[in-house]
């Protein structure tokens, strides 16, 4: 990319988080109903102390920091970078308001777009290019923590009638069969990518059937109707824990209204239709879901290596594969190795990508990861036997 080329993706990829919190009111944005969720106004100063704490403070000259306590505030997980807000007391932040928040991010894209209008260098480029995909991780976040928010006010609002989630079109039915034999399997291209999704390495893949469709709200339905949040066979015991201690009985936003089943979306309070795909499913339902049906979820290698045969990018797609280094993996030095490694335990791969990721942000070889009771993403379910 040029120097100007830089400037215009980064302003461009800074107004979509803006541009996502437009429909919503300044009491919205700093609601956090559980730790999971991060109020949307925290989202937008931690995307922006990003920029300004490994770009701006380390290799802008004369560049003077918009308010020190601000690293405080919007640290979000960086032992390197020092002390922080704990996340269960995001939602606390009274102050700095919306307004300053957004007078923050102005004062540091001036700032951003100043320095970037010289060669920055490779060093910083790298950066940069992090600093977006990072953003844009947190531009899915938004959607899905906006959802949360007003998905679990009692009016249940409308975030707006112009919605992501769009109708999904399932492919023909059927399973697509993956002959037995060694692959290759991580990212093999020149552009960017995360650090987990390094390096490309060869797997052996006994054959295997992976369904073409996700699995839908009316298969799921039958097995809520078979008694499938009651039977224990279907669980992992963590899972069959978690369902009695929360009073799981469905997917997440589902609610049994005079006869109909109804779900929030971000459109609001809608009856759940057949045909679409399943939505914000943990892993636990996932497995016992498969389970229920006498089949498994698939591998994460199994998933890549048939991705160019599935229709993909509607739902986060649990696999049974734990979130784990690759072979050769090592951290970066510095607060950027925090970024992936010190999360690999107790979490699960999902692959793909939703009706939330950010354009351009989704490839075969990505890895998203969380732990298995997770629903609030836009996560689903695929089959494989």
């Amino acid at each position: 990319m040029t120097e100007l080329s830089l400037v215009k993706v980064y302003k461009k990829v800074r107004q979509v988080s803006e541009d996502i919190c437009k429909p919503i009111k300044a009491e919205d944005y700093v609601v956090q109903p559980v730790v999971d969720v991060s109020p949307p106004k925290w989202h937008l100063g931690h995307t922006t102390w990003f920029f300004e704490t490994f770009i701006l403070k380390p290799y802008a000259h004369c560049y003077r920091e918009f308010d020190p306590a601000y690293n405080y505030v919007f640290n979000s997980y960086y032992e390197t970078i020092g002390a922080r807000v704990i996340r269960t007391d995001r939602g606390n932040l009274s102050r700095p308001t919306v307004e300053e928040v957004y007078r923050y991010r102005s004062y540091v894209d001036n700032a951003m777009e100043g320095f970037l209008k010289d060669d920055p260098g490779p060093e910083v480029k790298e950066l940069l290019v992090l600093g977006l995909n990072h953003e844009q991780q947190h531009q899915e976040l938004l959607y899905t923590d906006i959802k949360y928010i007003l998905g679990h006010n009692p009016l249940f609002p409308a975030y707006s009638l112009q919605t992501v989630e769009k109708p999904v079109q399932q492919v023909t039915a059927g399973v697509a069969t993956v002959p037995a034999g060694v692959y290759e399997i991580g990212y093999g291209g020149t552009e960017f990518c995360f650090d987990n999704e390094l390096g490309r390495h060869k797997v052996y893949l006994h054959e295997f059937n992976i369904s073409n469709n996700l699995v839908t709200n009316e298969e799921y339905l039958q097995f809520m109707e078979d008694g499938g949040y009651k039977n224990f066979r279907y669980w992992h015991a963590e899972g069959w824990d978690w369902v009695k201690s929360k009073g799981v009985s469905g997917p997440l936003y589902w609610h049994h209204i005079d006869g109909k089943w109804m779900h929030y979306t971000i459109s609001g309070l809608q009856e759940v239709q057949p045909s679409e795909p399943v939505c914000h499913i943990s892993f636990f339902e996932a497995a016992a879901f498969a389970a229920w049906k006498g089949m498994r979820l698939p591998t994460e290698a199994e998933w890549e290596v048939a991705a160019d045969h599935l229709n993909w990018g509607d739902r986060w797609e649990w696999t049974n594969s734990a979130y784990l280094p690759y072979p050769g993996y090592r951290r970066a030095a510095g607060a950027v190795g925090e970024y992936n490694g010190k999360f690999m335990v107790n979490q699960m791969v999902l692959r793909g990508a939703s009706v939330a990721t950010s354009a351009g942000h989704s490839r075969k070889s990505y890895r998203n990861f969380f732990h298995p009771q997770h629903q609030w993403q836009f996560t689903g379910i695929r089959l494989a036997e």
